[in-house]
């Protein structure tokens, strides 16, 4: 039987994050009947936790085990068996990697302060527990209201540079 090792995130109580299934603990493996169907049906993991980030529901890290009859698809697998090996909290692991591509491409794009910046700052502090959840939750608050606000702006410039190109289509009424 052909065994795949691979990676999948559960929620910060063990749970799956989808229907009502009960935690998992290591060790466990579990099987389900019937026709596999990717994203609806079976035990689906990753072949990365780079890609496992996308159907993250929570903060549990866990290398897993597929086994009996496998699909693969680009970025994941479903399975009849999962096997969960080994599990860790990666909470603090994560927001610091967050905080370290956020950092990334605000330096790439040359940003020197702004609302990005006091949110990377506030979220390393938190996970120093220097910070509390509500300055965490206000410093991301900013950082998501600027970003939005950078994104109508970008449409709106994207039409008016386009705008002229099409104006036989956009007549003046």
């Amino acid at each position: 039987m052909r065994k795949v090792k691979a990676y999948h995130f559960l929620k910060d109580d063990m749970c799956g994050g989808y229907g009502n299934e009960p935690a998992w603990k290591e060790g466990e493996e579990r099987s389900v009947k019937g026709k596999l169907v990717m994203c609806v049906h079976g035990y689906h993991a990753s072949p990365s936790f780079y890609d496992a980030l996308n159907y993250a529901k929570g903060n549990m890290a866990c290398i897993v085990e597929l086994s009996g009859e496998i699909i693969k698809d680009t970025d994941k697998y479903v399975a009849t068996k999962r096997k969960l090996i080994k599990v860790v909290n990666a909470e603090k692991i994560l927001r610091t990697w967050s905080c370290d591509c956020a950092e990334r491409a605000l330096k790439k794009a040359m940003v020197k302060d702004g609302q990005g910046w006091n949110a990377i700052k506030v979220a390393r502090l938190y996970n120093e527990g220097k910070a509390t959840k509500e300055e965490l939750a206000a410093a991301w608050d900013a950082a998501r209201d600027a970003a939005l606000a950078e994104i109508k702006w970008q449409k709106r410039h994207l039409k008016k540079l386009l705008k002229p190109l099409f104006e036989e289509y956009n007549p003046k009424s």
